[in-house]
């Protein structure tokens, strides 16, 4: 059996195969950017020419067994990637699982930091009326934002900005790309009428209350009831009660 030198002694060639193919895919698996086959190299301590050898006889080894994903060499270095035929499966996943589309109020926080930024959650939190902990937290998991600097005043808030990751989803090549918000902003007729219909808008305390007149007494009702001065009459008859309280 071969043998190659190690640290104190000698180890078996076989199991020095099966460690180096397994740290291969345990640094790549992890590493975010693809890892050069020197680097691989030197962390493995085997030449270049036998990393590149391992890597094209695992990702062959993939191919075989009908993995869901591939190793592959781009940009100088090897990664894992998906097998381009499951991406419908990979599409449904990004937009129905936990990396689905951003909600309502993820949109409208991402939108404030991105216009004032560098800003803290206490002025998120005053733009948008609602606490935002949760939703920056999000923001902050999804790479969209990320710590900038502190605030220099009391208390040395955490300030937020937007990330490279937010110009790239956004197809943009820097912040001067966003659009102008006054592109967004309604214009003063509108501003006016939003703010009639929110005068008379569903608060009964601010809608006016029609008057309610009063009922006539109840000794008034009636077709026949009419007064004259301070004598009332029935169907044209004084009623003589009352004329005699008249004249006393």
């Amino acid at each position: 059996m071969s043998e190659v030198p190690g640290g104190d002694g000698v180890t078996d060639l076989p199991d020095r195969v099966d460690e180096a193919d397994r740290a291969i895919e345990a640094i790549v698996l992890v590493a975010e950017e693809p890892v050069p086959p020197g680097l691989l190299a030197q962390l493995l301590e085997i030449p270049v020419t036998e990393v590149e050898r391992r890597c094209d006889a695992l990702a062959m080894d993939y191919e075989a067994s009908g993995r869901g994903f591939e190793l592959v060499r781009v940009a100088g270095g090897y990664r894992f990637q998906t097998r381009p035929e499951l991406s419908a499966y990979v599409e449904r996943y990004l937009t129905e699982g936990s990396g689905g589309p951003l909600s309502p109020a993820a949109l409208e926080t991402l939108a404030i930091v991105a216009y004032k930024q560098p800003i803290s959650r206490a002025q998120i939190t005053a733009v948008r009326g609602v606490g935002v902990d949760g939703v920056v937290r999000t923001l902050t998991q999804r790479d969209l934002v990320a710590e900038v600097g502190r605030d220099p005043g009391p208390g040395q808030a955490v300030l937020y900005g937007t990330t490279p990751r937010f110009l790239e989803r956004l197809g943009l090549d820097s912040l001067r790309d966003l659009p102008p918000l006054g592109e967004f902003v309604p214009g003063a007729d509108v501003v006016e009428a939003l703010e009639v219909g929110l005068r008379a808008g569903d608060d009964p305390r601010r809608s006016p209350v029609p008057p309610v007149s009063a009922p006539p007494p109840p000794d008034l009702q009636g077709p026949d009831v009419d007064v004259v001065g301070d004598v009332r009459t029935v169907g044209g008859v004084e009623d003589e009660d009352d004329d005699r309280r008249a004249g006393a």
